[in-house]
């Protein structure tokens, strides 16, 4: 209580100095800054402290006494008392006073302190003065012992290594020197530098993956209240990596990290809320921590669109390979091959691939500016607009200009290109380099938009939306939000999300924001790591591709779960014992299966029909099979039913309805037509067989005359065919006894061929 009153008095009066300053500000009264204790020792400034550091906590033994120093004053007033007598007062490092201690109360611009203070520093470092009138000595020093100078300087001194990192992980694709020095700087007690190596041993980027000793790390960093390691063990119990699993402490850290502002907490959080994935199913709740990281999505995309989201699913590029959206390298050669012979539209779609990344291409602005400018200047429009939006955008390579932007804005309009028309119609609505002009930027939009441009659709949505020259329009802009949203613009996910959100001019569904929201969060920037993943199993990485897509099926990637869960059926990593790897895959399969994933929901009944990582279960693997067949039109579901039909297992034996089955199956695939065929024919026969064992043969033959079927001498006939029959037999066994006996150098040699062995040599 006395704390919080301690705490409630120092908000009083701080609030007091802010009125003071103003109140003698607005009378013509100001301090001389320049004479400030920040500046008068320049030095000492540039060592920026991590933390504030606590005025009753910089007490040293020494006193004035012991020096036998009194401080000075101008003037003969008599000195105001101690702040509290008997206690030690802190006596100064640097500044004016090095080493005098501090006088209480003392005053500074006009007001009375009667501790240490930070006003008038921007670096949170506290300091007294070491005479009562400051304003007029210019006497001071920092409140902190030797110690915590010490201290202070080896926290800047991580910063400064922890910074140096940060940069030649940028400067770097591979980044392995910059990691290196992030380990240096967690050996210094960095916090943040800290956090991410613990969160590369753990999922074995660019460190040799260490998950005990990332867990070690973590724990020691939940103790400071880091949200990212609240996260990071949240998915270690949740995934049961490194740990026992256990749900209920997984749901505990996820929430502290969501309430820390970690986003990948507030997703792994609304999926299990969306799913009931240890939780009860509760869409409001989902909605709420979606909705929470679509919002900080949605801020970080960029005129020029953001980075591309690749899905590369195993199963998929098992069954057809060759349909990765992969690029490959030689390709993206033949096509630099041709943009460099002047080939416009080679150099376009470069400048494209590089400027968003994606499809095996890393993100690169000055490849993308270096092709768009070729092509610009060969009069490609959509290479002027381009230009014109990374110049409207700014980057390292493209300075933000507005001017440059508009020049080739306006060229690339002229010329009739969308993307151009609706570059002009931003800076129109926004004023970017001309005045606004709602009016202007609209007629830009529709050129755009007519032509199927996105972007144009996009803000034309957005107009009508808000009223912005036009009248608000719900039905409008839903319907060209909805336009947008089919080219997969993230803007337009996340603006339809808020209209089914609130009911805005739609009936309020809580499910179908959701799932839009969610779309939205996984086009985040964390989505990067799905290609990690990728290109880590593809070299043999496996282990820290499962731990990547574990942590991505943990925030509810359908793609990375199915990736996982083929993972753990193929059985190559070490992160698990073996008598896991057929339950993990099932759970995995489930989730899937669960976000509408056709393969992996046959995968789960297979799982139940055979008894992987649990009982066989008929009834189940049924029912998983119907699933896949009445909703996604599985052929494969649909002839796994016709078996199951035909040979009454887990659901009712029916002939008719296995037939029935078997033909949707082929009707649904072309792929299916050849094993239908075949279980139709083995259906057929097996049928005539089973109603020719219900035949009585002698009572059959009773009711047949041969002798008016065949004529008075078919016993002769039958005898003919017979001896014909067995004069057939014979002569091909006579032939078949005659190669036999044939040398074995000659068997199969044609007569005009020579002879193995015998070069040149005819056959007699």
């Amino acid at each position: 209580m006395v704390a919080y009153l301690q705490a409630l008095m120092q908000k009083v009066m701080n609030t007091a100095v802010l009125f003071v300053l103003l109140f003698a500000v607005s009378h013509g009264v100001t301090a001389d800054l320049s004479d400030a204790p920040e500046t008068e020792n320049k030095k000492q400034n540039d060592l920026l402290a991590a933390a504030a550091i606590v005025a009753g906590s910089s007490v040293s033994p020494r006193s004035s006494e012991a020096h036998g120093e009194t401080p000075s004053h101008s003037g003969a007033r008599d000195l105001p008392p101690r702040h509290v007598p008997g206690e030690q007062v802190p006596v100064t490092l640097g500044g004016t006073g090095d080493g005098d201690p501090c006088q209480f109360p003392f005053l500074f611009l006009g007001r009375e302190y009667s501790d240490c203070t930070a006003d008038g520093r921007s670096d949170g470092r506290l300091w007294c003065a070491t005479t009562y009138d400051y304003d007029h000595d210019r006497k001071w020093g920092f409140c902190e012992t030797q110690e915590q100078a010490e201290q202070r300087l080896r926290v800047a001194e991580a910063e400064e290594v922890y910074q140096e990192a940060l940069r030649i992980i940028d400067r770097s694709s591979q980044g392995k020197e910059g990691y290196e020095m992030l380990v240096k700087a967690a050996h210094m007690g960095h916090t943040k530098a800290t956090e991410k190596v613990a969160s590369t041993m753990l999922l074995g980027e660019y460190l040799v993956q260490n998950i005990s000793q990332a867990k070690v790390m973590f724990e020691k960093l939940v103790l400071e209240g880091s949200p990212k390691a609240q996260m990071a063990l949240g998915f270690m119990y949740a995934a049961g990596l490194g740990v026992n699993s256990s749900q209920s402490k997984a749901l505990v850290y996820y929430t502290f990290a969501a309430l820390g502002g970690n986003l990948a907490a507030h997703m792994a959080l609304g999926y299990r809320y969306w799913a009931g994935v240890g939780v009860p199913q509760n869409c409001e709740s989902a909605l709420t921590h979606y909705s929470e990281v679509a919002r900080h999505v949605a801020s970080e995309v960029s005129l020029t669109g953001g980075r591309a989201v690749q899905r590369i699913r195993f199963l998929d590029e098992l069954d057809q390979p060759g349909t990765s959206s992969g690029m490959e390298e030689d390709l993206v050669q033949y096509y630099e091959y041709l943009a460099e012979k002047g080939d416009v539209q080679a150099q376009v779609g470069l400048g494209q691939l590089h400027l968003h990344g994606g499809r095996g291409v890393e993100q690169n602005h000055e490849r993308a500016f270096k092709y768009f400018s070729q092509a610009a200047r060969a009069g490609n429009g959509h290479a002027m607009a381009f230009l014109g939006k990374m110049y409207t955008e700014g980057s390292s390579v493209t300075p933000q200009n507005n001017e440059t932007a508009l020049h080739y804005l306006k060229k690339a309009a002229e010329l009739g290109d969308p993307v151009g028309q609706s570059g002009l119609g931003m800076a129109y609505l926004h004023g970017r380099g001309v005045p606004v002009d709602f009016d202007l930027a609209l007629q830009y939009f529709q050129k755009a938009a007519e032509q199927g441009w996105v972007d144009g659709q996009l803000q034309l949505g957005t107009m009508y939306y808000n009223g912005l020259g036009v009248e608000h329009d719900y039905k409008q802009a839903l319907k060209y939000f909805t336009l947008a949203s089919q080219a997969g613009h993230t803007l337009a996910f996340h603006s339809l999300a808020e209209m089914h959100a609130a009911g805005t001019g739609v009936m309020r569904s809580c499910h179908t924001a959701v799932e839009l929201f969610k779309n939205v969060c996984e086009r985040g920037r964390w989505a990067n790591r799905l290609m990690v993943a990728y290109r880590n199993f593809k070299e043999g990485n496996v282990d820290a591709a499962v731990a990547q897509y574990l942590l991505l099926a943990e925030q509810g990637y359908e793609v990375a779960q199915s990736n996982v869960a083929f993972i753990f059926e193929q059985r190559r990593m070490k992160l698990f014992p073996e008598s896991e790897m057929s339950p993990r895959a099932l759970l995995y399969w489930s989730r899937a299966a669960n976000q509408g994933y056709t393969v992996a929901r046959i995968k789960v009944g297979d799982y139940h029909y055979y008894g992987y990582g649990t009982e066989a279960d008929y009834e189940t693997a049924a029912m998983h099979y119907r699933l896949a067949s009445e909703q996604q039109h599985s052929a494969q579901a649909m002839f796994n039913l016709g078996y199951m039909h035909e040979e009454g297992l887990g659901v009712k034996q029916d002939v008719y309805l296995a037939k029935r089955f078997y033909d949707m199956a082929g009707e649904a695939s072309a792929d299916a037509q050849v094993p239908v065929y075949l279980a139709l024919s083995k259906l057929t026969l097996l049928n005539h067989v089973k109603y020719l064992q219900g035949l009585d043969v002698k009572e059959l033959l009773s009711w047949v005359e041969l002798d008016e079927l065949l004529g008075p001498e078919w016993d002769l006939y039958i005898m003919t065919v017979l001896a014909l029959l067995l004069g057939t037999i014979i002569a091909y066994r006579q032939g078949q006894q005659l190669a036999g006996l044939r040398p074995l150098g000659q068997r199969g040699v044609p007569p005009d061929q020579p002879q193995e062995g015998v070069r040149g040599q005819p056959q007699p």
